[in-house]
């Protein structure tokens, strides 16, 4: 979904439009149904940590992190990290937001994001001040010029919003997304099944979502497991059919699940 969230990684040397479809890309982002065991409250979250495989045509080519903890009663900081190597590129990021958790909703109050690897390095931030009803960002030759809305996300909290939503039984949303560059997107998201699949952590039944663009040429599908709190447990991204890369869950941990 960047739950699903989106993040292509090109390197500029591959010229052929073959080479072109392998370079590989990260997109996490961030979907479900059931019932659980357990619930989470209408003023908390549990906090957890997942580690994840990148693969294309099955083979490992990375990993990714995301961490979830709780600062304060009602703040929270969700971190992720992905490492990719393959053939000559070299991909390593990292992105956390921050964000108040009121009444089932999520608030980002800041968000960053750090890359370094083949090409040039990127690094930003971006604030939004819930009392001044303004959003800034770090790069001053990206001026921010939205309104304010409550339901702003950053291009990780919604994976956590999203993840709530479809969790409260919603089987289409979308976000107002505010982008690396303060541009305002989109992401719009529907629930299209449930499946069977199996990880390297094991076999699950999982809900199936996958993100609504305005045309056919991309495919990013988001599974979710019930069982682990409907953690996110695998991603796909394709292009014309073709694959780009997938994520699978190797790793979990949250006091509330035992596996």
């Amino acid at each position: 979904m960047q739950f699903l969230i989106t993040k292509l990684y090109q390197h500029k040397a591959l010229t052929t439009h073959k080479n072109k479809q392998r370079v590989l890309a990260l997109s996490l982002g961030a979907l479900f149904f059931s019932s659980l065991p357990f619930t989470l409250s209408a003023s908390e979250l549990q906090p957890y940590k997942a580690d994840y495989n990148i693969m294309r045509k099955g083979k490992i080519h990375g990993e990714a992190k995301r961490e979830l903890e709780k600062a304060s009663e009602q703040t929270y900081v969700l971190k992720y990290s992905s490492n990719i190597e393959w053939m000559i590129f070299s991909d390593e990021r990292k992105e956390e937001t921050t964000f108040l958790f009121q009444n089932d909703m999520v608030h980002p109050t800041s968000y960053s994001m750090v890359r370094e690897g083949t090409g040039p390095d990127k690094s930003y931030k971006i604030d939004f001040n819930r009392n001044e009803k303004s959003i800034t960002h770090s790069d001053k030759k990206f001026p921010l010029k939205v309104d304010w809305r409550e339901d702003w996300q950053d291009l990780l909290s919604y994976q956590t919003q999203l993840r709530l939503d479809v969790k409260a039984g919603k089987t289409k949303v979308s976000y107002p997304i505010i982008g690396k560059e303060g541009d305002e997107k989109n992401y719009e998201f529907e629930v299209v099944g449930t499946e069977t699949i199996t990880l390297p952590i094991g076999n699950f039944e999982t809900i199936k979502v996958k993100r609504v663009y305005d045309n056919d040429k991309r495919q990013v599908y988001v599974w979710f497991a019930p069982s682990l709190d409907h953690m996110l447990v695998q991603l796909f991204k394709g292009k014309d059919g073709v694959e780009q890369f997938q994520i699978q869950l190797k790793h979990f941990n949250n006091e509330s699940v035992n596996i």
